[in-house]
């Protein structure tokens, strides 16, 4: 971090000669603070070139020509709305504030993607039958996609949201999923938390006695799919929801006429080969923290489940429609799916 900071009277010249020692590898920002650590503003070698043609010397300091109307985050109320909207003027490099206006750390928004305030947990206890004989010793998680495991590609697509507080759930061969994460991955350190037994699609979700985050994002481990995790937690704010559940377009395709009949029988029409299109569980949601109160611990109870009893609470339950590639790997096929995408330079970076 220290490379990004210069002294307010450091002269142009100073300047110049760090930039040019970022130049290539880093974003070309300097910020700019007092004895204190306060920062005063930013400079670029933009901002240094306009001073130079409007006749400031190489001797001046940076605080005469630095830029004062900086964009910053603050500790403490961090908007993901104004993230989304940041990299979308191309302002990539942007520091952290603590209260007192020194930097806590600088986020480099080139590299990563979102500040989600989300405790995340993902579900990897299952057996994979039908992707046997690949999963008789390894647990489908840990089968791997273009050299990496299919679980890791989700670990690095949360870190990349900057969410970190990360756990998984086990059961099936569960010592290998603890020891793939024996070490971090993208730096994120991942939890591992088994079933004392099978608890189906979110009871182990009730193992997690730790979340810190008002919402949290549960979802299986074995999807390979680029979901912005971004616009569905802004949309789960947004529309103040209780759960929000991320939905994919499934299509049906009829190869018959179907009759068109009213209640009493008669026969209206007839619809030839029709094609419908439906959402579906996509396996990914949003949750609020209050709300896990309603899971049972130790017994079996599934997503469906718990969404029968928030609905019948009255609360909130949204769908947010996944756009773009999602996949449940659960057969042979999903898997040589999920390969080909990989072949043809999919991108799972959300």
């Amino acid at each position: 971090m220290e490379k990004y900071i210069i002294k307010a009277d450091a002269t142009i010249k100073d300047a110049l000669k760090r930039l040019n020692a970022l130049s290539g590898k880093y974003p070309m920002t300097l910020f700019v603070t007092d004895d204190a650590g306060k920062v005063l503003g930013t400079l670029t070698d933009g901002d240094i070139r306009r001073s130079l043609v409007a006749g400031a010397e190489l001797s001046a300091s940076v605080a005469e020509v630095m830029h004062t109307d900086f964009v910053a985050l603050h500790e403490g109320c961090i908007d993901v709305g104004e993230i989304k909207r940041m990299r979308a003027r191309k302002v990539t490099l942007v520091p952290r504030l603590a209260e007192d206006g020194t930097i806590l750390r600088l986020h480099d928004f080139s590299r990563q993607n979102s500040l989600l305030p989300l405790d995340a947990v993902l579900m990897a206890g299952g057996k994979g039958e039908r992707l046997r004989p690949l999963t008789d010793n390894t647990p489908k998680p840990l089968l791997t996609l273009g050299g990496k495991s299919i679980i890791d590609y989700n670990i690095e697509a949360l870190a990349q949201n900057g969410i970190s507080r990360i756990s998984v759930t086990t059961n099936y061969l569960a010592e290998q999923i603890e020891e793939h994460f024996s070490n971090p991955v993208e730096g994120v350190g991942v939890k591992c938390v088994k079933e004392p037994c099978r608890l189906g699609t979110i009871g182990s979700l009730s193992l997690i006695d730790d979340i810190e985050n008002e919402n949290v994002l549960l979802m299986n481990s074995d999807l390979f799919t680029n979901i912005s995790y971004e616009d569905m937690y802004l949309s789960h704010v947004e529309s103040e929801a209780d759960v929000t559940v991320a939905v994919t377009p499934h299509v049906v395709s009829v190869p018959f006429g179907v009759l068109v009949s009213d209640e009493n029988g008669n026969v209206k029409g007839l619809e030839e080969k029709p094609v419908y299109s439906y959402y579906i569980n996509a396996g990914i949601y949003i949750i609020k923290r209050e709300l896990l109160t309603l899971i049972p611990r130790n017994r079996y109870y599934d997503a469906t489940d718990f969404l029968e009893d928030v609905i019948a609470e009255g609360r909130v339950v949204r769908q947010f429609p996944i756009n773009g590639i999602w996949i449940d790997i659960g057969s042979h096929a999903d898997f040589r799916h999920a390969q080909d995408l990989l072949r043809l330079g999919y991108n799972h970076r959300s």
